[in-house]
């Protein structure tokens, strides 16, 4: 198999057919793409996931992360009442946390100009962390309670005025979505990884090549999966298996927790409308980018992590413009 020479990257993580949990998460379906594959010659360097694109050397020295970005409940900060509380301490730092107590489904919503995110929320007191993707401007969050069948009734409101601190700040943290910690296991292989990385570059192409060498498409959970489901990257790391939600949410705590710019997008791949889960990253030097490589003399122009890895059909990545960008987290 011949590959073309990297000229931008986009981390890209999925698998098929994996669809949505509740709102916006993975449903039910799947099919078996085949063990995973690390294309080799593709990022360049060696077979360990330690070189970046077109590297040369397999000692490429550390890559240094900027500190690390936490997303914190602060119960003492929290505004609300009738059980809901909603902290507010972290927007300028691109996140918004929650915590309710109900015996009813709860829904949470976070709302700005003409995009509403709807997420499952604990009904037990759990705290729950989620991003602030839309950029500045006013968000309003609304804490929402099951009253019948699918019909929810608001619980509990309030809006704010965000600026953050820079674009980036929703997508360098944890959160529901990309649940990890400084103990997580894949932040501290992560951080093993950076240890040879030699740039931000650098570490992707190592994630890059642990993630597709690691983990394989589990079609039986794509199947089974239910609603409301939450990945867990250590859980996916340790089995070795996972659906799209499980590749990018892997992907994304490991690069995140490394101070890179990270975002776990879902939406739909023609031309079979597959919904779908993939992750962009962002580096000083080549931005918010894409790649283009070529697989047995067909073009890809954007890289999927799970596609690649489990050697789906090319038809599925196409010229990048099958993919639509649905929702970020």
């Amino acid at each position: 198999m011949r590959y073309r020479r990297l000229t931008c990257l986009i981390l890209a993580l999925a698998a098929l057919l994996c669809g949505c949990a509740g709102t916006h998460g993975p449903t039910a379906g799947g099919e078996v793409i085949g063990d995973a594959q690390v294309p080799q010659g593709l990022l360049g360097g060696n077979d360990t996931g330690t070189a970046g694109p077109g590297a040369a050397s397999e000692d490429l020295g550390p890559y240094i992360a900027p500190e690390y970005a936490d997303a914190v409940f602060h119960e003492e900060l929290a505004l609300g009442g009738d059980g809901v509380l909603i902290d507010l301490s972290g927007v300028e730092q691109g996140y918004v946390a929650v915590s309710a107590v109900s015996d009813k489904r709860l829904k949470f919503q976070v709302i700005k100009d003409e995009a509403t995110y709807n997420y499952d929320l604990a009904s037990d007191g759990a705290p729950s962390v989620f991003p602030l993707q839309s950029g500045d401007g006013e968000y309003r969050f609304r804490v929402m309670e099951n009253v019948v069948d699918s019909k929810y009734a608001e619980r509990f409101s309030t809006s704010v005025e965000i600026v953050l601190r820079d674009e980036f700040q929703p997508f360098i943290r944890p959160s529901d979505y990309v649940p990890y910690s400084r103990e997580s296991a894949c932040v501290r292989k992560a951080a093993e990884l950076a240890q040879t990385a030699g740039s931000a570059l650098g570490l992707v192409s190592a994630v890059y090549r642990f993630v597709c060498a690691t983990v394989t498409y589990d079609a039986q959970k794509a199947a089974t999966v239910q609603s409301g489901y939450l990945p867990d990257p250590d859980e996916t790391m340790q089995t070795g298996k996972g659906i799209c939600f499980d590749y990018a949410s892997l992907a994304a705590a490991m690069l995140r927790s490394q101070g890179i710019p990270t975002k776990e997008v879902f939406g739909y791949v023609s031309p079979d409308g597959v919904y779908h889960a993939w992750n962009m990253f962002y580096t000083e030097e080549t931005g918010w980018v894409t790649v283009s490589f070529e697989v047995r003399g067909e073009s890809w122009n954007r890289m999927d992590l799970t596609f690649s890895a489990n050697g789906a059909d090319s038809r599925f990545i196409g010229d990048g413009s099958n993919y639509s960008d649905l929702y970020f987290y």
